[in-house]
């Protein structure tokens, strides 16, 4: 096939990632957008294989088959509890698949170049295994925070901040050694020196990020894997995946920038640990008092008897597999006069996204649904608010704690509505580890158990 055909292969394929991008930034055209993802990976794919000439047709298929196969296993048997961990597996892959083709490309004796051409090859190929290694560590670092392998807690070394700076200047300097050596042998030593570095710091890294900041860390993975994604794309001169992986960094980082205004945090901060920022300490939130627990029954004359209703839903409602009961319910109060909508913050679950596909799944109306910013200032004039597992989002502690843990972050304002009623399996805190002084106020009621059988009881009730 001739080069020109494979270009307009390449540009009809980055015209489609676009298109998928601005599918996905919108629920009503999430759909549609992933298509046109698929349409363009299948044609980005088949353009690269017929214009590349591998050694072995037979063997690239029968990897890509099996990969598939595994892919396809993996993703159709995953919970969507565990959704963010299974994006956070993935984003590893990118990065140790720069790592791998980066030291390929150096070690190919066909790939040699000298003079300035070598210099920017070497570059090329130091970036892409630094960005590689650090998203390869990170993302498996996030994947232990969201599994609970790992503490939920911002691990916090000491002089962790010289550390950071410390390996940052290592590896600059291994970066010029590298650039600078004359042969495969003495260059060899300063790459893998720097693998090693930034290997740790994509743990420490994610290890000193807050499990309130996790959604911000998926995003910012995310972003760093396009990174490394177009880091290969220059060592191989492919200018798709240059553009496929600058599409993805770009548009990771803006939304890692978008949340963390909405959370309240600086973007430089978050991605180094907290760099700068003064220590929290949950334990100075006092949540003194009795909660006042309230049965199905009891919940279900309190939803029917009011005119508003703001369901919050979070990651509690994701473990129950409750999105369902949830949206049958909503239909129910709707039948009886009801106003009742969902109240949705911008780090409900566990990344970016997640509620909103929960309740995509349970066939709730899109325009149900409302951002933070929409319905906070409705609060005041609603009847019941029922939070359904979330529990940082809802936190009062982020306006009335100045060194808590998630402090100036934005949150749902449901203690501002005539009745609050909190679904938990119990009184244990949220992802951040920090108490919640919303279950001891006057006007909020606990109802104990699984989301999804409690709501299931108040249905019945109904």
């Amino acid at each position: 096939m001739s080069s020109g055909i494979i270009s307009a292969a390449y540009i009809a394929a980055s015209i489609l990632f676009i298109l998928s991008l601005g599918g996905l930034s919108n629920q009503e055209s999430a759909q549609r957008g992933n298509l046109f993802g698929i349409a363009g990976m299948a044609l980005a794919i088949g353009a690269t294989l017929i214009g590349g000439t591998p050694v072995s047709y037979a063997l690239v298929i029968a990897l890509m088959a099996v990969g598939g196969a595994v892919g396809g296993f993996v993703a159709a048997r995953v919970e969507m509890t565990a959704m963010p961990q299974l994006v956070a597996m993935l984003h590893s892959f990118v990065g140790l698949a720069a790592v791998l083709v980066g030291f390929a490309s150096y070690l190919d004796p066909a790939g040699h170049f000298v003079g300035a051409e070598k210099t920017i090859h070497d570059v090329e190929i130091f970036l892409g295994i630094l960005i590689g290694a650090i998203t390869l560590t990170g993302s498996v670092a996030a994947f232990g925070k969201l599994q609970g392998i790992l503490t939920s807690r911002p691990v916090l070394i000491p002089g962790r901040h010289i550390l950071n700076l410390a390996i940052a200047a290592a590896c600059a300097w291994l970066g010029y050694c590298f650039v600078g050596a004359d042969s495969i042998n003495g260059g060899i030593w300063p790459l893998l020196a720097m693998t090693i570095l930034a290997l740790i710091f994509g743990i420490h890294m994610v290890l000193a990020i807050g499990g309130a900041d996790m959604p911000v860390v998926i995003s910012m993975l995310n972003s760093y894997s396009g990174w490394a994604a177009a880091a290969t794309g220059f060592m191989l001169a492919n200018d798709l995946l240059i553009v496929t992986g600058a599409l993805v960094g770009s548009s990771g980082a803006i939304l890692s920038y978008i949340m963390c205004r909405a959370m309240n945090r600086r973007f430089i901060s978050v991605i180094l640990g907290g760099f700068g920022t003064p220590e929290a300490n949950s334990g100075t939130i006092e949540t003194g008092g009795e909660t006042a627990a309230v049965s199905a029954s009891e919940t279900a004359e309190l939803l029917t008897s009011a005119k508003t209703v703001v369901i919050v839903p979070g990651y509690g409602m994701a473990v129950a597999h409750a999105q369902h009961p949830v949206s049958e319910l909503v239909d129910a109060l709707k039948t009886r006069g009801v106003t009742a909508r969902f109240a949705i913050h911008p780090v409900a679950g566990r990344m970016p996204g997640h509620m909103n596909v929960l309740l995509a799944e349970a066939k709730v109306p899109y325009d149900s649904v409302l951002e933070m910013d929409e319905i906070n200032r409705d609060f005041p004039t609603t009847d019941v608010v029922l939070v359904i597992g979330a529990n940082d989002i809802v936190n009062p502690a982020a306006q009335e704690v100045p060194d808590s843990p998630i402090a100036g972050m934005p949150v749902l304002e449901v203690w501002k509505a005539a009745t609050t009623i909190v679904l938990k399996r119990s009184m244990a805190t949220g992802y951040a580890g920090v108490d919640n002084p919303l279950f001891y106020r006057e006007n909020t009621r606990m109802l104990f158990g699984d989301a999804k059988q409690s709501i299931s009881e108040v249905l019945s009730a109904l």
